[in-house]
């Protein structure tokens, strides 16, 4: 008799999920994780990086409570005050989380894990163990490129450990990660330089929005350099940092930062004297019901490499639960998945973009709306939100909801229920408007 039906390496949101709903369900479950229960998400994730996205917003909120009445004498930033309460809200929510496992009777193992077999694993601390089942959650990392000097630069993982808050930082890469610290550092008084080697960035997002994100960017002061790399880092005498570059002129700077993608987890676990397969971007393969090649080894999350979003490693790890442990066998729908950029202003999206809608469908109808927030007009800061639904010109079924402005990402949740439900453009032209709320735009497009 193995020693649990399921164990589980790696102790993030999705290895988190799949082990509490099978220990739910009666199976004897262990879970190794080698750093910190909660995984990417809740330590050096989503988590923290939305409490600073929060902290960011006092920057505008302050300068515009004067409109409202407010008397704001004087306005200081201190981020070793920030990145202390950040820390420590993420320490609470590590203990909830090793409190979830406990109390469902799971066993946890704060050691690293390595496969033996299908069946088999070997913790660091020299025990053997057995399990019917194997699933691996590992997650991703930040992918960092091998230049000189790489040394002196950052990843998402250690920019909410910054001693100091640097006056000038080099970001580099064009997704949502690089666009989101841009915003939070440029609204925390630092001079901000994105770089990206393309002249686009958010490539998966509407075109029409990221355009009026990057119009927005450039008046707050980010300074972009498209079509450029960077070639090497050099520390000066004086600590600051020297960057050589193609495509641009050198810069000066007090931080780099990389965010140019993120790889699977996969390295030194065993994988293949346990006969898992891996992909061409050395993700773990596995089908829809998250199995490996080794027919008792399963993956769910970042690890696999197919939507990087902690809600979808959540889905797939219950999925894989109620499945295997639960007899409710159910595979996860990777379409209409929602997502959001928590910029400056944030920017939602949900189904096919106008571009994607186009070349798939043909016929397509574009609604729009173009406005100032009424909190922006009073404050007297001119910075306009774009809603945009596209729409199947044959059917007339939403097939794709876009927006950038603010709570775009709380807004969106909702509409993406409509998207995903195949409503008609018509179902909204039926709705009531709730009045004055920006929401209400969705509603009133014709």
């Amino acid at each position: 008799m193995a020693d649990f039906d399921l164990f589980v390496i790696g102790a993030g949101s999705g290895g988190v999920r799949a082990a509490r709903v099978a220990a739910a369900y009666g199976a004897r479950v262990g879970i190794a994780e080698e750093y910190k229960v909660g995984g990417t998400c809740v330590i050096r994730g989503c988590v923290p990086k939305k409490l600073l996205v929060y902290g960011a917003h006092f920057a505008e909120d302050l300068d515009d409570a004067a409109m409202f009445g407010w008397d704001i004498p004087q306005k200081r930033f201190d981020w070793a005050v920030l990145r202390d309460n950040v820390l420590a809200e993420v320490g609470r929510i590590e203990g909830a989380y090793t409190e979830t496992l406990t109390s469902h009777d799971v066993t946890i193992f704060h050691e690293r894990a390595v496969l033996t077999g299908p069946n088999s694993l070997n913790l660091a601390g020299g025990r053997e163990v057995s399990a019917d089942k194997i699933l691996i959650a590992t997650g991703a990392r930040p992918q960092m490129p091998q230049i000189e000097g790489i040394e002196h630069a950052i990843s998402s993982n250690e920019v909410f450990h910054l001693e100091e808050l640097p006056k000038r930082i080099v970001i580099v890469g064009g997704g949502y990660i690089a666009c989101e610290f841009a915003g939070i550092f440029q609204e925390f008084g630092s001079q901000v330089v994105l770089v990206n080697r393309t002249d686009v960035i958010l490539r998966q997002y509407d075109q029409q929005l990221v355009d009026r994100l990057v119009q927005i960017s450039l008046r707050k002061g980010i300074d972009f350099k498209f079509n450029a790399t960077l070639d090497r880092i050099e520390r000066r005498d004086d600590g600051r940092l020297h960057v050589a570059m193609t495509g641009c002129d050198d810069i000066e700077a007090d931080a780099v930062l990389f965010a140019t993608g993120r790889r699977p987890n996969i390295e030194d676990l065993g994988l293949e004297a346990a006969g898992v397969e891996l992909g061409e971007t050395c993700q773990i393969k596995v089908d829809a019901d998250n199995r490996s090649s080794a027919s008792s080894i399963f993956a769910v999350g970042d690890v696999t490499d197919r939507i990087q979003l902690t809600p979808v490693a959540i889905r797939e790890g219950q999925a894989f639960a109620d499945t295997f442990f639960g007899n409710k066998p159910w595979q996860v729908d990777y379409q209409c998945v929602p997502s959001a950029v928590f910029s400056h202003p944030p920017l939602a999206s949900v189904g096919l973009t106008e571009g994607e809608a186009r070349n798939r469908l043909g016929s397509v109808k574009v609604y729009t709306s173009d406005f100032r927030a009424m909190k922006n007009v009073l404050a007297g800061r001119n910075e306009r939100s774009l809603y945009k639904l596209v729409v199947d010109g044959a059917t007339e079924e939403i097939v794709g909801l876009h927006m950038i402005g603010p709570d775009a990402p709380e807004i969106l949740q909702a509409a993406a229920i409509a998207v995903k439900a195949k409503l008609k453009k018509a179902d909204f032209d039926a709705t009531v408007a709730l009045h004055p709320t920006m929401a209400e735009e969705l509603v009133l497009m014709r």
